[in-house]
């Protein structure tokens, strides 16, 4: 009864400072915006309505989407360090929207789909490279996502060697990067499907996914199947991370520290602890877009912020649980 009021408390304060969060970033920019003058000046006005509400609502859905992926990997392979960006799903997305951007006009459904296939197949050869190995434990198929991470980058850098310098060239960089300057609400529209199915499915999904921190064999008895569920988690995962990806590009750390930060509050494997990682991955990155708008004269890419803000605090977080980092 503790432990929920507890709960209850801390989805309270995250959801406070995320609307604080979508407050500041309404009026955080190159044009600040005054509330007194908002709906007086047709300028600010405009800004508001075209650019800052779009930006803001993607900025939170795309938090919210990499960190409840980031929490099923790290359900799905009983692995601290798995994430979207470390198995290798990431590059695979952004290996997708660059075939899309030189092969198909890169236009936003095609893009969408394309880096889903692209993370999937990363996926894909993940579990092969571990089966081929002969140890099917979940820590090989950790390494061979790192493997397949490299891989990805390299596919990635021989498609920027072959794009046009003036067109796809600058698109493909867009992806490495990760930004929420050209997001509209045209874009914003188009991915939300996506993402609302994969968080859907997930939610559906809650029960069986649950049983996977148990033994698999014990969850066999309870009649669970194993790798149906973890097929289809890292299927409605993929989607989550390709969509963000298809649209924003790559964004460093969210959907490895989000779940940790949800864990060590929480403190419960249970599903609500899926969903606080959501809600904290969307601070995380609210509060990181807000930094790259603001802190320099020009725009910063928000993985460069995101890098920053993540990699000093899994530093922390790793010297706090060091033996758990060692257990796969």
């Amino acid at each position: 009864m503790k432990n929920t009021k507890s709960n209850v408390h801390l989805f309270a304060a995250a959801l406070v400072m995320i609307g604080a969060a979508v407050v500041i970033s309404f009026t955080v920019g190159k044009y600040p915006i005054l509330w007194d003058k908002l709906f007086i000046d047709p300028v600010e006005t405009r800004i508001f309505l075209i650019l800052r509400i779009p930006r803001t609502l993607m900025a939170l859905i795309a938090g919210i989407a990499l960190g409840i992926s980031g929490s099923v990997f790290q359900t799905v392979f009983q692995n601290p360090l798995a994430s979207p960006d470390i198995i290798g799903v990431a590059s695979g997305c952004s290996v997708g929207a660059a075939v899309s951007i030189l092969f198909f006009g890169g236009a936003a459904a095609i893009t969408v789909f394309s880096a889903f296939v692209g993370g999937v197949i990363a996926v894909f050869a993940a579990f092969s490279l571990a089966i081929i190995s002969g140890n099917r434990g979940i820590s090989s198929v950790v390494l061979s996502g790192i493997a397949i991470n490299a891989l990805s980058q390299a596919l990635l850098m021989y498609l920027k060697l072959n794009a046009d310098p003036e067109k796809q060239l600058a698109s493909i960089e867009f992806w490495t990067m990760g930004s929420f300057a050209d997001m509209t609400a045209s874009k914003l529209l188009k991915t939300l499907p996506f993402i609302i199915i994969g968080l859907i499915g997930l939610c559906l999904l809650q029960r069986p996914l649950l049983m996977l921190h148990l033994n698999p064999s014990d969850a066999q008895m309870l009649g669970v199947p194993v790798w149906a569920v973890r097929w289809a988690a890292l299927l409605l995962a993929t989607m989550l991370t390709g969509s963000v990806v298809s649209m924003v590009g790559l964004i460093s750390f969210i959907g490895l520290l989000a779940p940790h930060i949800a864990k060590l509050l929480i403190k419960t494997s249970r599903f609500c602890s899926t969903i606080f990682s959501g809600l904290v991955g969307g601070l995380l990155l609210l509060f990181a877009d807000i930094l790259a708008r603001s802190i320099g004269n020009s725009e910063i890419p928000v993985s460069i912020i995101t890098s920053f803000l993540g990699a000093p605090c899994l530093f922390v977080l790793m010297c706090g649980k060091g033996e758990q980092y060692g257990q796969t």
